[in-house]
């Protein structure tokens, strides 16, 4: 089993690291991650696809859930919303917080 890391999230942090989108809508703002650059770059992409097939946080964070399950096989978590704390323990190299505008997106994996 993958060594376990305590990351403490809150959608109102300041601004640090920006990744760039390709054109396909806000850019993303990563606020704390500990995933490879290619898996951070797959979540962008993959969190970007879900916003323009959803309207609505809950079905948004169910189709990255169900595409990061498909990907990298289970048990990944998933949180999508304009105001929310977390402390969540997450394999290591499985975790990433960004803002693709003003929602937060939270992934990790246990």
């Amino acid at each position: 089993m993958s060594e376990k890391v305590d990351a403490p999230t809150s959608s109102d942090a300041s601004l640090s690291k920006g990744q760039p989108d390709n054109g396909t809508g806000p850019k993303a703002i990563i606020k704390n991650v500990d995933m490879s650059e290619d898996m951070q770059q797959e979540a962008v992409d993959v969190a970007h696809a879900a916003l323009e097939k959803y309207n609505i946080e809950k079905d948004i964070a169910a189709q990255i859930k169900k595409e990061f399950d498909k990907r990298h096989g289970p048990t990944w978590h998933v949180v999508v919303g304009k105001n929310f704390g977390s402390y969540v323990t997450h394999e290591t190299k499985h975790f990433i917080y960004f803002y693709i505008g003003t929602l937060a997106i939270l992934i990790w994996k246990s």
